[in-house]
This record gives C-alpha cells, structure tokens and sequence, in this order.
C-alpha cells in the first residue's frame, strides 16, 4: 500500500525556520533508511504558505485565488514522504523512528493517509479509464 505521510507545518516552519545541520543530518539519516529498507518513494519539504496560493472553485466556472499565508498554521502541511508500505502498522512504525522534535523544540504533528488503489474505485473506474490512467503513470516515469 502507498501511503502520504504529511508533517504538519508549525510557527517556525510558517516563519521560514530552516533546520540546524544536526536536524538537517538526523533527517538525511533518517531517509537513508527509509531509502535502504526500499520505504520511501519521495519527500519533499515546502516553502511557508506565505508563498502559495489557495484555488477555491465555486461551482462549474467560479473560481478565485487567495494568497498566502494562510491563518490556520496548524492544518497547513510543511512538508510530505510518499511511502510504499505493506500496512498502516508498518508505516507508523517507521513513522515513530523519525527524528523530530529531538532538541525539544515545538511538539511535531505528522498524518499518516492511504492513498487510492485501482480497486479502491470500484466498477466505476473501466477498463478504458484504468488504461488512460495506465498511460498517464507511464508519461510521468518518462519525465522524472
């Protein structure tokens, strides 16, 4: 199973706080493992929301945009690791291995999500739309 794991942003990480060379080496050592144990399929940190937009769409054509930063810091996300895992259980426990929070800063809050399966769709998802989305995967691997 896939699973996004999405680290919760907090006032340092909204304030543009870039972490100390022990965290950024802790972290680094961290995803190694993750890496080596054939876990971890991406991972990104992201930039404060002062630097995004928000997209609302309203209806078929409504559509308006809001500028950063956004006020509720804690459902904002700050950064992500798309995981393969075989279970939640499995994912969780990688999860408790991480280095936050070793220095007793700010408590760290981290969302562990499944991510859709084909399956998951049911007979809604046809063959011909499995196909296209067959097609897609295979454009995007030719891009990275």
């Amino acid at each position: 199973m896939k699973v996004i794991v999405l680290v919760k942003a907090n006032a340092d990480t909204e304030a543009g706080v870039m972490p100390s060379e022990a965290e950024l080496a802790a972290m680094g050592a961290f995803n190694e493992q993750l890496v080596n144990a054939g876990i971890m399929l991406a991972g990104e940190g992201l930039h404060p929301s002062a630097k995004g937009v928000r997209v609302r769409f309203d209806g078929p054509s409504g559509r308006s945009v809001t500028d950063g930063p956004f006020a509720e810091t804690r459902e904002l996300v700050a950064g992500f690791w798309l995981w393969q895992v075989r279970s939640m259980a499995e994912a969780v426990e990688w999860l408790k291995r991480a280095p936050f929070n070793a220095e007793g800063a700010d408590p760290v809050e981290v969302e562990i999500r499944p991510i859709f399966e084909d399956a998951d769709f049911g007979e809604a998802f046809t063959p011909e739309l499995r196909a296209q989305e067959q097609r897609l995967r295979d454009r995007i691997g030719q891009n990275n």
